[in-house]
């Protein structure tokens, strides 16, 4: 009788896992631009999406009710900031692999976890605890997600990525250490390394000059028809 009725509840826990996340998807193409800070992912959002004209969806501006005790106390609210940017991080996904059209997102729910969460639990300020069961709600998100069709990632020396920061004039980026940018690049390289759900186009940002080298733009728009591949090229 117990069998029967687990089998009940994981059947109909299934079913209803099924109905909210598909599996399958007739949408339209999903990309993703992941990198550092500084990296310009916002900037190659806004151009490539003039240039194919897609529909760009960029960082959530909703408010963490955590981001402020977190600030004052990284250790004690780590978790609560991380868990709350990886639901919002979830819902615009989801919102996102159902998109009717063809949209480009910048930064990806992969980067909250694999990058800035990660950072958290290396440098002591999210306890193994807190990490472990931060990261199996992660990991049953990106299990029940569509993954992205594909992923180009920015990648940047700290001294490129500085010189973009610096050129943004963001007053509270000013002060981020080298050691950060450099911890964040080798999580972000250890990411991409294993990462096998999407196809990844990746690009050096000190090759590529979108803003005043149109030729870039269009070489970087060439490189993602390919990834995408010849038959879907119709779509741009």
């Amino acid at each position: 009788m117990i069998r029967i009725v687990t089998h009940f509840l994981i059947g109909g826990l299934h079913s209803l896992i099924v109905a909210i996340f598909p599996v399958e998807s007739d949408m339209g193409k999903y990309i993703v631009i992941a990198g550092n800070i500084g990296a310009g992912k916002s900037t190659l959002v806004q151009k490539l999406c003039e240039s194919i004209h897609w529909q760009p969806y960029y960082e959530p501006v909703s408010e963490n009710p955590y981001l402020k005790d977190f600030y004052r106390n990284m250790s004690q609210w780590a978790f609560h900031s991380q868990l709350f940017f990886l639901s919002d991080r979830m819902a615009m996904h989801k919102e996102l692999q159902d998109f009717k059209g063809n949209v480009v997102q910048d930064r990806s729910i992969y980067e909250d976890a694999e990058i800035f969460a990660k950072n958290l639990y290396i440098s002591g300020h999210m306890t193994e605890r807190d990490f472990k069961t931060y990261w199996r709600v992660y990991t049953i998100a990106i299990e029940l997600l569509n993954p992205p069709d594909l992923i180009v990632y920015l990648k940047g020396s700290v001294p490129g990525l500085k010189e973009r920061i610096s050129l943004r004039s963001r007053d509270f980026e000013s002060a981020i250490p080298d050691d950060y940018l450099h911890n964040l690049n080798k999580l972000y390289d250890q990411w991409i390394g294993k990462y096998k759900s999407s196809e990844i186009l990746s690009l050096n940002i000190e090759e590529n000059d979108i803003i005043h080298k149109p030729d870039d733009l269009e070489n970087i728009v060439t490189l993602i028809k390919e990834k995408l591949q010849a038959g879907q090229q119709e779509l741009f």
